[in-house]
């Protein structure tokens, strides 16, 4: 990664949006507010569990594009649609961070798209030296 300068998007980015689905900066990968999409991009309509899973996945999948992990993420920030549905997203989020060292913030608030959850995400994964 020597030859890549040290900040730099990350992801493949849908044209229609003025956004990368992340920047790596530093040694600090930011993750865009992600929602519930498949692999392929396809919307992901359930539960509050599902669509918790689906998103922590999406995370998932960008951060494997730099080597990092679930658990280098060090901030998260989610987006509910109803905070009623916190015990039930919080349990599913406690199941895919458990070695995460992090901190985080859950507000309630409408999302531009029909969707009952999105997070964004900060990780710490220092570039190779």
């Amino acid at each position: 990664m020597s030859d890549k300068k040290d900040h730099y998007a990350i992801g493949k980015k849908n044209p229609n949006l003025p956004f990368h689905p992340a920047v790596r900066a530093g040694d600090f990968i930011f993750v865009s507010g992600q929602v519930p999409k498949d692999a392929d991009g396809n919307m992901i309509d359930g539960t509050i569990e599902e669509e918790t899973r689906a998103t922590i996945l999406a995370i998932e999948r960008i951060l494997a594009e730099e080597g990092a992990t679930l658990d280098d993420v060090v901030r998260a920030c989610t987006y509910l649609q109803d905070t009623r549905d916190f015990g039930r997203y919080n349990k599913v989020f406690a199941e895919h961070f458990k070695n995460a060292v992090l901190a985080r913030t859950t507000v309630e608030a409408r999302a531009v798209i029909s969707t009952k959850i999105e997070i964004d995400a900060i990780a710490y994964k220092p570039l190779p030296k």
